[in-house]
């Protein structure tokens, strides 16, 4: 089931229907930006379906268009959610999850993240992310977390590449507290947590990060996600091979009386 940036089709529904009524009135982007709140860029983006129309951008829109409400009827099909189209069925997927298992290698899980690392994280990203985009998403993934603590509980194991706890997201206060909250994690009898040093002379997570997911019916789904989307896998054949490629790394990775001892380390100044 593979998954990329292409906009879902309510999308390029609403942008279509919003130009045409801007283009009926002989009116250019610059022209209708200096009428709503909105830039030139913002709107382009809406009409080409690549970015969900906020509410009050539909309501301003609809006002100077003269659309009498054609377009603010649409708010509830196009209207921004709290995750981009791609990982709402990841998001849906993980919340019903009978087992979760992930291996990390360029930052944590997000269900492993702090909210000021979430920040950092979303920070990062390239394009930039705007402010009000970066604090819904932020808000959206630590409502995820839920996950943790839900009970019939849900079995989770992680793997994380020594780097990723090395790496200082968001500086030495939100690296410092996102240590201690693994640290804190640990102790949850539904979740464990292994490390994998650098100095392992051989290692079987060469392909990269991987999620594998226990629904409800015992069906196993392995999450990948890349540079510019993300995708599933169902067929028996891959999930075998993913199983294998995760066993195996964890019993690479350090135990996780091991890998706390590492993380403590960490902390002390003494790794």
């Amino acid at each position: 089931m593979p998954h990329n940036n292409e906009p879902p089709v309510s999308l390029k529904i609403f942008g279509k229907q919003s130009r045409f009524l801007r283009e009926q009135r002989g009116m250019t982007r610059r022209e209708l930006a200096a009428l709503i709140p909105y830039s030139e860029s913002q709107i382009a983006m809406v009409e080409r379906g690549e970015r969900p129309p906020k509410p009050g951008y539909v309501d301003a829109v609809d006002a100077a268009l003269g659309a009498g409400g054609v377009l603010r009827v649409l708010i509830p099909d196009v209207a921004e959610k709290h995750h981009p189209a791609w990982a709402e069925e990841y998001v849906k997927l993980q919340a019903e999850a009978l087992a979760l298992h992930s291996y990390c290698t360029h930052f944590l899980h997000g269900l492993l993240q702090t909210e000021e690392y979430a920040d950092a994280v979303f920070q990062s990203v390239r394009p930039s992310m705007e402010s009000d985009e970066i604090e819904r998403s932020v808000q959206a993934r630590l409502a995820t977390q839920i996950l943790l603590t839900r009970r019939p509980a849900c079995r989770m194991t992680f793997v994380l590449e020594e780097p990723v706890l090395r790496r200082k997201m968001g500086g030495q206060a939100v690296w410092e507290g996102q240590l201690k909250n693994l640290l804190k994690l640990s102790e949850l009898h539904n979740l464990q947590l292994q490390v994998m040093p650098l100095d392992r002379e051989t290692h079987a997570g060469m392909d990269g990060p991987m999620t594998l997911l226990e629904t409800p019916e015992h069906h196993t789904i392995g999450y990948v996600a890349g540079q510019q989307g993300s995708y599933f896998l169902t067929e028996p054949d891959d999930i075998s091979i993913m199983s294998h490629r995760y066993g195996t790394i964890r019993s690479q990775a350090l135990d996780a009386e091991a890998s706390r001892a590492f993380i403590q380390h960490l902390l002390t100044g003494e790794a």
